[in-house]
């Protein structure tokens, strides 16, 4: 099977065109080769490449700026997965797409099922929320996977981030009034491939397994807490202060309680950990 990745060179991308050898011929292409902002350049790799699946981490994924950005945030993360899913059913081919928490308002305390009304607050999460629904209307085969609060040891993330500033400062401030599950890129990487892993061999597993799953890391915690964290296993000596979601103001609402549960997808595929044994093996 030939399987085009996107966005490989981005902190899941980057993990998945790892974790996804031996399942097939990876043809990984960047935002140089295909960027989806160009929808006639995404349909023209695709008619290239003719895959047999395509996987899509590939995002609009800067939260605040998609606030005065909302068409170019609509066009990667809505109108491209459109178009990925319109040349799957021209290639009769598979689709796996990555979505987020972000598709919930986080009104209400409780995790998330696959099930539960979506209410996005936020440019990015209207985005993404309409790429999904573009996908399942498309009537392909296709697993949308939504995470949550993404990490890694490269690229742009919250861990990478409070590394930095907590060698460079001797006191940080972090909201602490925010629930979610930080999810590591190559926890995502590795739980795609032992999935897709299981659809090899099997005609009739798409039919049965196609639709949403949740893949974040069991557990959840705080921002505040994520930070406290980090800084212990990195052993880096810095006072953290908590504040409210008031007290740090950003162009787009965040939800207040994004905690998502991983049961279904743990029930039909694999175990996802704990978001503290991720980060100490990511931190290693």
């Amino acid at each position: 099977m030939r399987i085009l990745l996107t966005g490989c060179s981005g902190q899941v991308g980057y993990e998945l065109e790892r974790s996804l050898q031996g399942l097939g011929e990876v043809v990984a292409v960047d935002r140089a080769r295909m960027d989806l902002a160009d929808l006639d350049q995404v349909r023209a790799v695709i008619r290239e490449v003719k895959p047999g699946l395509i996987v899509n981490p590939a995002a609009y994924t800067a939260v605040d700026k998609a606030e005065s950005e909302p068409e170019l945030a609509h066009r990667v993360n809505a109108e491209a997965p459109a178009v990925m899913a319109e040349e799957c059913k021209r290639l009769g081919a598979a689709l796996v797409h990555y979505s987020t928490d972000y598709v919930f308002d986080g009104s209400q305390a409780g995790a998330r099922v696959e099930t539960d009304p979506t209410g996005p607050i936020n440019v990015y999460g209207r985005s993404k929320l309409a790429g999904e629904q573009a996908i399942a209307a498309a009537g392909i085969r296709h697993l949308i996977l939504r995470t949550s609060w993404v990490y890694g040891m490269r690229g742009k993330n919250f861990l990478l981030t409070m590394l930095r500033l907590a060698r460079e400062r001797d006191e940080l401030r972090v909201v602490a009034d925010q629930h979610g599950a930080p999810t590591w890129s190559r926890s995502i990487a590795d739980s795609t491939a032992l999935i897709l892993a299981q659809a090899q061999g099997d005609s009739d597993w798409w039919q049965r397994h196609s639709g949403i799953y949740h893949l974040s890391s069991q557990g959840q915690t705080t921002w505040f807490e994520f930070t406290q964290a980090i800084l212990a296993e990195a052993q880096i000596d810095c006072r953290l202060l908590p504040i409210s979601t008031a007290e740090y103001p950003v162009p787009a609402p965040r939800p207040q309680y994004s905690v998502m549960s991983s049961e279904l997808l743990m029930k039909q595929f694999c175990r996802l950990p704990h978001w503290r044994e991720a980060l100490r093996l990511c931190l290693k």
